[in-house]
């Protein structure tokens, strides 16, 4: 092990150094403002623009925006579920280091550690505007909440979509039923959780309890719309971080006569990716309108889809993990195969970044954080360690160098909470453990330890179906690099004083409740006419 650590040492190669290495970066004469698009539970197949055939009509914003920038197609989640993807995007360090390796809950009393720094707190001290719309699951409790942790302006969920119950319910498996107060409906059951309306805050307050899914779409483009015309008129850098409940269920595509889906019905999904597109569109046109060549737009996803919600999950394109579908269950969100963690990622910034480009550069959702400070002309902070990458050359100048080697932690289907069960470099990706998340059907994978570890090449099959032949040349150079690395990282992090732990402990008075005394904390104002969401500070 000590040699291990000798040879990281010499190599420069961990703890973010990467951070520090030398780029041609020409700063703009004026700090950009960066908008921040993360859907949910999105495939890599659903972006239209990563199918060359161009069958499908689902994303023409996104088209739009990929034919006018450029297209990242290893671009991967740095976790496959919500709130380790989330947290690792928002601090450029992975869950073993910000201490977050599993999802909160909606009764969880803290969320991402308060030691950690956040983007958004760092742009602000070089006064950047921030404000953050949608889906948060990084702690909804006191101090936990986005405005304590750098967002001057929070309109949203403070989790999952489906992690309360709504008067109209969206589609979903199993079906939910609506709020309505019985002790029986009260209760989790069936995978419908409804003890809680689902609240809609603004800044620290509930707006509406249980939301309207069905308006949602409107309330977030509406406000996201009003924030960039705001900052605009201020003269004010921003960052725009705006988190979907697209296209995680329960879905609610807008409802129209002629849009009267059967809940077997596989239009569902397609209509949902529409009006999410719809709400890209939006941003992207309030963008291009107001300061279109200084502005910044990232799309990405969280993690892959849900594949046991059938119908209503997305699709993961070429990327199906065939060596685990062949042995059970699914391969996409919960696990480490491809499916999980390989997001559609398109970034536009016109005159800034060339139009009609593509780059496999190797890239994660963690290099977010380090690329937009690079850009903003501030440094990251100097007591941490950081695992994502200054990405500024790939986006600008189409040099097409990311990580040498990307890890992807567990975040549910097998093993421990944010084992380092996957590495990736080059075309080659090993697993250290495989499992499987539940499959469309119910079936499920067992998890199994790989000594040595199994090593595909994507370049050749990146369906994950046929593993290298242990013993062979090719897999032995491949997993001499690929172990070492593996074990440096981990003593990095054991050795790393700036590693948080996250309180994963719950408490039923920290679920949101506007109104105890109402079924379901369905909010006063719920009963009669619900007031207008006028967005403060914004």
């Amino acid at each position: 092990m000590a040699g291990a650590f000798t040879s990281f040492l010499s190599g420069m190669l961990l703890c973010g150094l990467l951070l520090h290495a030398v780029f041609k970066v020409d700063k703009p004469s004026k700090k950009p403002n960066f908008i921040i698009i993360l859907a949910d539970d999105i495939g890599w197949g659903d972006l239209d623009a990563n199918h060359p055939e161009g069958k499908a009509n689902n994303t023409p914003y996104l088209n739009m925006m990929a034919d006018q920038g450029l297209r990242l197609t290893d671009f991967h989640s740095p976790a496959s579920t919500c709130s380790p993807s989330r947290a690792a995007i928002l601090t450029g360090r992975y869950g073993l280091r910000n201490g977050v390796t599993h999802n909160f809950a909606v009764d969880s009393v803290a969320g991402l550690p308060l030691s950690e720094v956040t983007l958004p707190q760092l742009l602000q001290k070089v006064g950047y505007y921030t404000a953050m719309i949608g889906k948060w699951h990084l702690g909804h409790n006191g101090q936990y909440s986005p405005t304590n942790r750098g967002f001057d302006y929070y309109l949203g969920i403070p989790y999952s979509n489906d992690m309360g119950c709504t008067d109209i319910p969206g589609y979903n498996l199993p079906q939910c039923l609506p709020c309505n107060g019985s002790e029986t409906q009260r209760n989790v059951q069936g995978g419908c959780y409804s003890k809680v309306g689902l609240p809609l805050i603004e800044n620290s307050s509930i707006m509406e309890q249980p939301l309207d899914l069905w308006t949602l779409t409107e309330k977030y483009k509406s406000a996201a719309v009003r924030i960039i015309h705001n900052a605009r008129e201020r003269g004010q850098p921003y960052l725009l971080y705006i988190a979907l409940a697209h296209m995680h269920v329960p879905l609610a595509p807008p409802r129209t006569p002629s849009a009267a889906y059967h809940p077997d019905d596989i239009r569902v999904y397609s209509a949902s990716l529409r009006d999410m597109d719809s709400l890209v569109g939006a941003v992207k046109s309030a963008s291009d309108d107001t300061d279109k060549d200084n502005t910044l737009i990232w799309f990405t996803g969280d993690n892959g889809p849900w594949e046991e919600k059938c119908q209503y999950a997305g699709h993961v394109g070429p990327f199906i993990g065939k060596w685990q579908t062949n042995r059970g269950g699914g391969s996409a969100k919960r696990t480490t195969w491809e499916g999980g963690h390989r997001v559609p990622t398109v970034v536009y910034w016109p005159g800034r970044i060339p139009a009609n480009t593509t780059s496999s550069a190797l890239l994660s959702g963690m290099d977010i954080f380090p690329t937009l400070l690079s850009l903003a002309g501030m440094t990251p902070l100097s007591d941490r360690c950081y695992d994502g990458i200054d990405a500024t050359n790939v986006l600008l100048y189409a040099e097409q160098t990311g990580h040498e080697f990307l890890f992807h932690p567990n975040s549910g289907a097998a093993g421990k909470f944010g084992d380092l069960q996957t590495v990736r470099t080059g075309r080659h990706k090993a697993f250290y453990i495989t499992g499987a998340a539940e499959a469309c059907g119910g079936a499920t994978g067992r998890q199994q330890l790989h000594d040595p570890p199994l090593i595909f090449d994507l370049e050749r099959d990146e369906a994950e179906e046929t593993p290298l032949k242990v013993g062979t040349p090719e897999y032995q150079a491949v997993v001499e690099r690929i172990s070492r690395r593996r074990e440096e990282l981990l003593w990095d992090i054991a050795t790393d004083k700036s590693v948080s732990a996250a309180d994963y402990s719950t408490d039923g008075s920290a679920a949101p409740c506007c109104d105890p005394r109402q079924a379901v904390c369905r909010c006063p104002t719920r009963l009669g006419k619900i007031r207008s969401i006028k967005p403060q500070n914004s």
